[in-house]
């Protein structure tokens, strides 16, 4: 058994999630305080119980967080953010020093990936070798937080604080992500790759190596736009259009395929709503009226960089 697996993580975060229903609760002045602290707790709850509570109960209480969101119960608090004077005092204080713990995640995170999983005390690992990415990526935020706390001498109050006023701005939408990701592993599942690759090649003549570029492309960024996460997509189209069409039946490169159609998927991000995290969470943040503000600024560069990464794709994966 590693010392540090992704149950550990999760503890964290419900931890971390468990502060924001706590401090939700005590706040008297909060315009939604019942249902915004059951969201948050319930939350919480599949964070820190949820490989001892069964799959179906955990079902239900996700259930239950999507009801207690459509009837508008989970709204921000009325705490206001450091006086402009303050924020204005600290950015002249710090310069760039502040981009310094972001920068620590990424790097940390290759770092770790490459020799985490390696690291061992005897026969224990000490991170799960299956998983060390995404604990890297963990370890790495933890580690950018102390960097942050010891740059800007803050003190222990103002995380907590900004942390809260922060998960609340973004809301329902944080659990989103998630959500869309089993979405998709329940779709690979179920078999609707075979159905979509049947779909495709009663429609489109696949016997062109064009088409099948085409439709693989179109297919990622159409599902990654229903689906709102392109990891979603890529799962069920290149299980049903990319690997039959393009590699089984035109003898196209898989590595160049996958690649590229990611990109193609992350297209279809930048045009949906479904992309919360990217697109809605933006905008509520900076409190714009109009929530698709940030998807009307980037459809333009988002067909055009979709045109060029298909045209890509097809030039590269049959060659080499």
């Amino acid at each position: 058994m590693p010392m540090i697996t992704m149950d550990t993580i999760y503890y964290i975060l419900g931890i971390i999630v468990a502060f924001v229903a706590v401090r939700v609760a005590l706040d008297k002045q909060h315009p939604n305080r019942l249902g915004s602290s059951m969201f948050w707790g319930i939350f919480s709850v599949t964070f820190l119980f949820g490989n001892m509570i069964p799959p179906f109960y955990i079902g239900c209480l996700v259930l239950l967080m999507v009801l207690i969101a459509a009837f508008n119960k989970v709204t921000k608090s009325n705490e206001q953010e450091a006086p402009d004077a303050e924020r204005a005092a600290n950015a002249e204080r710090l310069h760039n020093k502040v981009f310094f713990p972001a920068i620590l995640i990424p790097l940390f995170t290759i770092v770790g990936t490459l020799l985490l999983g390696k690291v061992k005390f005897g026969k224990v690992f000490l991170v799960d070798p299956a998983k060390v990415t995404l604990i890297a990526l963990a370890l790495g935020a933890l580690i950018a937080f102390f960097a942050a706390m010891t740059i800007t001498r803050a003190k222990w109050s103002v995380p907590v604080q900004e942390g809260s006023r922060l998960l609340q701005a973004v809301g329902w939408a944080v659990i989103l992500p998630q959500m869309l990701a089993a979405l998709g592993g329940i779709f690979a599942k179920s078999g609707v790759g075979k159905v979509v690759a049947g779909l495709v090649g009663e429609v489109l003549p696949t016997q062109y190596a064009f088409v099948a570029v085409l439709a693989y492309c179109l297919g990622m960024m159409v599902f990654t736009i229903v689906m709102g996460n392109a990891f979603a997509a890529f799962a069920v189209i290149t299980g049903g259009i990319g690997l039959p069409l393009i590699v089984q039946m035109h003898g196209g490169n898989p590595a160049i395929m996958a690649a590229l159609g990611m990109f193609a998927g992350y297209c279809g991000t930048l045009l949906t709503p479904m992309a919360a995290n990217f697109n809605i969470v933006p905008a509520m943040l900076l409190e714009l009226k109009d929530k698709n503000a940030v998807i009307k600024a980037q459809w333009p560069i988002a067909v055009g960089v979709f045109v060029i990464n298909m045209m890509l794709m097809y030039v590269l994966v049959y060659r080499f």
